[in-house]
């Protein structure tokens, strides 16, 4: 299978889930995608024999109609783009010379359904922030310990019967992170296993009762140069994981 395909696997993921009833006409989430991997392969820098640089900020131009449904899906969208971008450029031995950013930007020069792509390479220190991503909510985790459970004491409440008030806490040190049960009644899964206490790498899939919960690490710019206008929606995210213990 081709990296296009893989591209477009990832979003059409997406596409038939929460973005199915959005991209229904105009511009479609997948040509953004094939937009970014032929901007990334295009500017593709030979520094040294081990050393590609490509861009890490990105500006995606869209008609106003299209700008419109995609911003209304808040960072759902572009955190999906960001993913495969880093997938891409990992896939290639490619590196980036900062945290990765991608805004979005209505054009009135551009009909519906048209896309362009602008990028830079912008120097920057990244900051890592460890996420749970339940039901379409986004919870940042903080250093020390974070509950997950059915109670209200829980610091990521489920709306599930199948768990337990505090049914399991996640374990975040600054650049690594664990799952451990906490004592419950119909135990904790991760990706399909049961665990008691287990490492959590990026992507993996925590399951308490019949909710699924995705942990992931999105890499922010420190300081993603000046701010972004009114009508452009900026996210600086992705994906990182330390070397192992």
């Amino acid at each position: 299978m081709g990296l296009l395909d893989n591209f477009e696997k990832g979003l059409e993921r997406a596409v038939n889930g929460a973005f199915a009833k959005t991209f229904r006409s105009g511009l479609q989430p997948v040509e953004i995608t094939a937009a970014l991997k032929r901007e990334i392969d295009t500017k593709a820098a030979v520094v040294s024999r081990d050393r590609v640089l490509v861009p890490n900020t990105f500006t995606v131009r869209m008609a106003q109609e299209d700008y419109e449904r995609m911003s209304s899906l808040g960072p759902a969208l572009t955190d999906e783009l960001v993913d495969l971008v880093q997938k891409h450029a990992a896939s290639q031995r490619f590196q980036f010379a900062g945290g990765i950013t991608i805004a979005l930007q209505p054009d009135p020069a551009l009909s519906v359904g048209m896309v362009q792509v602008d990028s830079r390479n912008v120097k920057g220190q990244v900051a890592w922030t460890p996420v749970l991503d339940v039901a379409g909510k986004r919870y940042p985790i903080l250093k020390g310990r974070t509950v997950i459970g059915r109670g209200s004491e829980a610091d990521v409440t489920l709306d599930d019967t199948g768990a337990s008030r505090r049914h399991a806490e996640v374990q975040w040190d600054g650049s690594r992170a664990r799952v451990r049960d906490l004592g419950s009644t119909n135990g904790t899964q991760l990706n399909g296993a049961r665990v008691t206490d287990a490492v959590l790498e990026p992507d993996s899939v925590i399951t308490i009762g019949r909710s699924r919960i995705v942990f992931r690490v999105l890499a922010q710019a420190s300081n993603p140069g000046p701010a972004a206008g009114p009508a452009t929606q900026r996210h600086d995210m992705g994906g990182f994981w330390g070397p192992a213990e």
